[in-house]
């Protein structure tokens, strides 16, 4: 048995964020995984699915501008690339970052084995402070007739497949569906996506679902919206959906991309009286209920299944068991998320839609992403939408939603003037260098101007 200052259970990068702060900060720290530290983003989602999806972002921007040089997808020299940036599925590199700052690496399936206690692989830890739970989260498998038994890929498949399938069938319009899809589709496949609502990234404002629709079809996606599946089988020609009218949809390979189950089952939780299966309800600042020592960050917690989230909230959670009073408010109103589609989707705090469903004297202040000279050099008449969501009685931003080519760089710009709560009177002092795309915020500050002065003169 040895013991720790802190034991954080998963690797990922909440977990990473939370062990290296609080190994700066003079604590002694463990981190125990099964799998390979660095986590679902690093070797399966965020980090690979952006690597298969820049080459055709790469050659859309080319199309876009003339003179620059065009030619096919090299698709060898893509899935290469992809394998170099998840170092090949290798985590030596993130464990020597670990070992670098003298926190302990327990390899081995982590348990909860009472208050401060943990077992790796039947091995009893204890923890003198505290114990973090950072597993994260797994893709969800919807109850569809055949689904399950038919092997469907999941995101960890998808990122990390050795070939392109000729052909590819997509459940869920989410961002791992629309991202996956593209990319696959720019890397030779025919894709077909198929979505239960009447539109795609139904959590983002409506003109987005629609212009990354356009977008895909345009690309070569069937997109289907609107369609319920009713069984799903695999023979030895690929997989067969069926749906609920009768149609059938045939593909060599499926990948499901319907949400994500937090990793609560075989935790242990049942030795400190809490019930596993969903996510673990914390306060703000990141403890479990009536535990002052336990800790539950990122995916596992269902707060905002987003990696800057869960680094956030390891920051938190290290503050405060440091005796800080720290609390996380930006993780549920002012999450940044981004889609990396082209077009990209990046938004930041509340659409339109759910500031007038918590009250808010809301309004909407819209823009043509390609309307600023600085837009002229990523093409001209280039699709995208810019909107500001208002607050107008305390006048300050409560939400933005770029659309657009590489518009996720703008997003921290807005979650500084949304975290910051920055008066829009003041926001305006703020100069945007001439010639960027940035100058789209001088239209949409000028929008509300307008209006304020239409209304005093109304009155």
């Amino acid at each position: 048995m040895s013991s720790f200052d802190v034991i954080v259970i998963g690797a990922g990068p909440a977990g990473e964020v939370a062990a290296g702060d609080l190994a700066q900060r003079g604590y002694s720290v463990a981190v125990a995984e099964s799998q390979l530290v660095g986590g679902e983003c690093a070797f399966y989602a965020c980090m690979p699915s952006k690597a298969l999806l820049r080459p055709g972002e790469v050659i859309a921007e080319a199309r876009r501008v003339p003179g620059a040089p065009q030619g096919p997808l090299d698709v060898a020299a893509a899935l290469e690339r992809r394998d170099e940036v998840i170092h090949r599925l290798d985590d030596a590199g993130q464990a020597e970052w670990l070992e670098h700052r003298q926190i302990a690496l327990l390899r081995g399936h982590a348990r909860l084995a009472g208050e401060l206690a943990v077992s790796v692989d039947g091995e009893r830890h204890e923890a003198r402070r505290a114990v973090i739970i950072a597993v994260g989260s797994r893709a969800s498998i919807p109850a569809v007739a055949g689904l399950e038994q038919a092997r469907p890929w999941t995101n960890r498949e998808a990122t990390t497949a050795p070939a392109v399938p000729r052909r590819l069938i997509v459940i869920g319009g989410g961002p791992v569906g629309v991202e996956l899809s593209q990319a696959y589709c720019e890397l030779g496949a025919h894709v077909v996506l198929l979505e239960a609502a009447d539109r795609l990234l139904s959590g983002e404002e409506d003109f987005v679902g629609q212009q990354i629709a356009d977008a895909l079809r345009e690309a070569g996606v069937d997109v289907r919206l609107g369609v319920k599946l009713d069984s799903v089988a695999r023979d030895a020609k690929g997989v067969t959906v069926t749906l609920s009218g009768g149609a059938l949809v045939e593909a060599d390979e499926l990948l499901v991309a319907a949400g994500r189950d937090p990793r609560t089952d075989d935790l242990g939780l049942e030795s400190v009286g809490i019930d596993a299966g969903g996510p673990i309800e914390v306060d703000d600042t990141m403890r479990v209920a009536q535990m002052p020592w336990l800790f539950a960050i990122g995916d596992v917690n269902g707060r905002a299944l987003l990696t800057h989230a869960g680094k956030y909230q390891a920051r938190v959670a290290a503050a405060v068991i440091d005796g800080e009073d720290a609390r996380a408010v930006a993780d549920t109103h002012g999450v940044p998320r981004v889609v990396f589609t082209d077009p990209q989707v990046a938004a930041a705090g509340l659409t339109l839609a759910q500031a007038l469903d918590r009250g808010l004297d809301a309004s909407a202040y819209d823009g043509e992403t390609s309307s600023t000279a600085g837009a002229s050099f990523h093409g001209r008449d280039t699709p995208g939408t810019c909107r500001i969501v208002v607050d107008e009685q305390r006048g300050v931003i409560v939400g933005v939603t770029f659309t657009g080519s590489e518009v996720a760089e703008w997003l921290y710009g807005a979650s500084v003037a949304i975290a910051g709560e920055v008066p829009l009177e003041r926001l305006r002092e703020a100069i945007p260098a001439f010639p960027t795309r940035s100058e789209v915020w001088l239209d949409l500050l000028q929008q509300r101007r307008v209006k304020l002065r239409d209304g005093a003169k109304e009155r």
